[in-house]
């Protein structure tokens, strides 16, 4: 996720060649998910007792002006449960992560404004966290010091706004020893409240011998959930082995099968996709689409020709990028899979 209107990714990937990759390192042979993770408290350092819904929506909040429509974080629509702020920035310190408000870019918006608006916002139950990266963010957690540094600077932010925790957006790569041992050591200082949630990409997830999916299984026991980015991406592979096109339901509902059959709890895995044509380079889908998906998923209903083996009833939900985008067009976006996310089972 970037600050460009259409948004690209780093390579796309042919289907053609994924398949041929993966299929020789016979990577969908991982065992069912195992047993559910709780609900996930948000809010050790913000609000403290709220929870983030057992089916939520998750958006993202640009503190910049891309050409979408500049919000302030209080106008955000309310079907989003958890809103993530993009982006924290990274400093000269490797690991460390700052965060500056686009007060200028955003019509004058006030730190105190927006530190109310937190409040606001989670008064209403609902979580606010900082995402950190984006698709030219250059954070690096790679050692034990960077590690410290992550953990330490990503809390201090937590503590200065109120964030409830934080989004992991890295699009650059990423360690899995380091950033785990950083993640852990931020569980460790904000407690059982702390959101978690990440967006990877698709090529990201698509095997758990991958650093970003290897990292998410060694934090299950604090992950919220794992919104991956099922766009800008080309053709990837199911958990069927079958490669499918992204902008279809069958593309949705067989990636996430390789996360949900491969570790993941169904409670940790939503479905990310573009809010607009405009929020993205390809895979945008209709709103339509992304409810038939969860209901293949939770229910078994409204598949397309892929349909899995079992049914996840308590799949986590959605996620869009960006709240900013889905105002633009309307709202619709978040209007009609935000009700539908919430009425699932």
């Amino acid at each position: 996720m970037d600050r460009t209107s259409r948004r690209t990714r780093r390579g796309a990937v042919t289907g053609a060649l994924t398949a041929l990759a993966l299929a020789v390192t016979g990577l969908f042979t991982g065992g069912a998910a195992t047993a559910e993770a709780g609900t996930v408290e948000a809010g050790a350092v913000g609000a403290g007792t709220r929870a983030v819904p057992r089916h939520a929506v998750t958006g993202y909040w640009q503190n910049f002006d891309n050409g979408a429509r500049v919000q302030k974080l209080g106008a955000v629509q309310n079907e989003y449960d958890i809103i993530a702020v993009a982006f924290a920035d990274a400093t000269a310190t490797p690991g460390k992560v700052t965060f500056t408000l686009d007060s200028a870019g955003l019509g004058g918006y006030t730190v105190e404004q927006f530190k109310a608006d937190i409040k606001a916002k989670q008064a209403a139950g609902k979580s606010v966290i900082i995402s950190v990266g984006g698709e030219k963010g250059a954070v690096t957690v790679n050692d034990a010091a960077s590690a410290v540094a992550f953990a330490d600077s990503a809390y201090a932010l937590m503590r200065e706004y109120g964030f409830d925790g934080v989004d992991i957006d890295l699009e650059n790569g990423l360690n899995a020893t380091y950033m785990t041992r950083a993640l852990k050591s931020l569980a460790a200082k904000a407690g059982p409240g702390l959101v978690l949630t990440m967006a990877p990409q698709t090529i990201d997830m698509q095997s758990p011998s991958n650093a970003y999916f290897k990292t998410a299984l060694a934090v299950k026991d604090i992950l919220t959930v794992v919104n991956m980015q099922y766009y800008n991406s080309g053709s990837m592979l199911g958990c069927d082995g079958k490669v499918y096109s992204q902008g279809t339901v069958d593309f949705l509902t067989a990636l996430a099968c390789v996360q949900l059959e491969n570790g993941l709890a169904p409670s940790q895995v939503g479905i990310g996709v573009p809010a607009s044509p405009r929020a993205a380079g390809g895979g945008h889908v209709a709103p339509d689409v992304m409810n038939r998906a969860l209901d293949c998923l939770a229910k078994g209903t409204g598949c397309g020709t892929f349909k899995p083996s079992r049914t996840y009833p308590d799949i986590r939900g959605a996620m869009t990028w960006s709240t900013n985008w889905d105002a633009t067009a309307g709202s619709a976006w978040s209007r009609s899979v935000g009700a539908h996310v919430h009425g699932l089972p």
